[in-house]
């Protein structure tokens, strides 16, 4: 366990920096400012370990295993799998030895302890993309090994095996600027000085945090798309005389979908850019469930978007898995397979994600390019 002395641009250098398992390199603001997920308090399909998603799936090709050169396949030797098949990788599905309808254990994950760890597994990703020039965004990613995609109008609609979730946030020498929350195909982005912290640093209680008093917001409620500019000055916050967990934001993982949302309660996202705290067809639910710490499990990478490569700050990390171009779960079940159930063209079971690399790990904005706007709220509001 190291503990990594505190960047010179660190707006509270007096503060106790947070201990962890970090491996030296790792900034210092990487993980004071980490995000700590809230799960949901009725969460069946905690975080996973990454590693064992190869340990209960087998790769298949049109629904047809494939072979693979190297066995056993491992995190260290994953990339192989981009020779399959005819699209680079595209077409790989890491599809389960055993019939998810049965429930099988590994796929409910690990319930984080009292220190927010989840012990025995790694269930998170780290990765530092340094723009230059004090620009820097650090992507948190968050894995599950099932994703529950909840009910719609009396069905369950879009389950599916393997689930990436993430946080990125943008810093500027050090300091953080925006947060990136991933809700499902899109997401929503705030300034992070309006977001709730951990201001108590208390960890064994689901409930026990305080949202950091912030100063008087700026009338202009959206700004749309500034690439790395600065936000407006941090509060300053206050000393303590423990492990300063004061400066991260919390986040709220959704029910079964993982969604990850900056406040508790219900949350429609029936419409794109716009949560409802009325129900009405696509509703996730959070709430202060556990309290998961991501960067006390995780693995460590600084991204070089130039070459493409995932440089682990630890050298014994595995880091072949980050270029792996398939899917992490089964692919959609046919319509004949009589575990496949629909509602207006929708499916029960859909197919499972793509990982790390498909998150735009070098985007522009704080929001992914996907054709809707980048809104940088400066209020928790929907």
């Amino acid at each position: 366990m190291s503990t990594n002395t505190a960047n010179a641009a660190d707006p509270n250098p007096t503060k106790v920096t947070k201990v962890s398992h970090a491996p030296a390199g790792v900034p210092q603001y990487v993980l004071d400012y980490a995000p700590l997920v809230h799960l949901y308090s009725k969460e069946l399909y905690n975080p996973a370990n990454i590693a064992s998603q190869l340990e209960n799936t087998r790769p298949q090709i049109s629904y047809k295993d494939v072979a693979v050169a190297s066995t056993p396949l491992t995190l260290d030797n994953m990339d192989q799998l981009n020779k399959l098949g005819t699209h680079g990788g595209l077409d790989v599905f890491l599809t389960s030895k055993v019939d998810i309808t049965t429930n099988p254990k590994w796929l409910n994950g690990v319930i984080p302890d009292a220190s927010g760890k989840t012990n025995g597994v790694t269930s998170c990703a780290i990765i530092v993309n340094d723009h230059g020039s004090g620009n820097v965004d650090v992507y948190y990613m968050y894995f599950y090994a099932f994703n529950w995609g909840g009910v719609v109008l009396g069905d369950q609609l879009g389950d599916h095996v393997g689930d990436w979730e993430h946080n990125m946030i943008r810093y500027k020498n050090g300091v953080p600027q925006y947060v990136w929350f991933s809700q499902h195909g899109n997401g929503e982005a705030f300034q992070y000085r309006v977001l709730k912290k951990d201001k108590d640093g208390k960890r064994v209680s689901h409930s026990a945090f305080i949202t950091t008093l912030l100063p008087p917001l700026s009338p202009n409620r959206f700004f749309l798309n500034p690439p790395h500019s600065p936000a407006p000055p941090l509060p300053p916050s206050p000393q303590l005389a423990r492990p300063d967990h004061s400066l991260q934001p919390i986040v709220y993982s959704a029910n079964g979908s993982h969604g990850n949302y900056a406040t508790p309660g219900i949350h429609d996202h029936t419409f794109p850019n716009l949560n409802l705290s009325v129900p009405f067809l696509l509703t996730d639910k959070t709430d202060a469930g556990p309290l998961w710490d991501p960067t006390l499990a995780a693995y460590y990478y600084l991204y070089d978007a130039v070459k493409d490569t995932y440089t682990p700050y630890d050298p014994a990390t595995p880091s072949a898995w980050l270029h792996y171009k398939g899917r992490w779960g089964d692919a959609q079940y046919p319509d004949s397979d009589k575990r496949q159930k629909q509602l207006a063209g929708n499916r029960k079971f859909v197919g499972g994600p793509t990982g790390p690399w498909d998150k735009q790990l070098n985007r522009k904005n704080v929001c992914p390019d996907n054709g809707l706007p980048c809104i940088l709220r400066d209020d928790l509001g929907p």
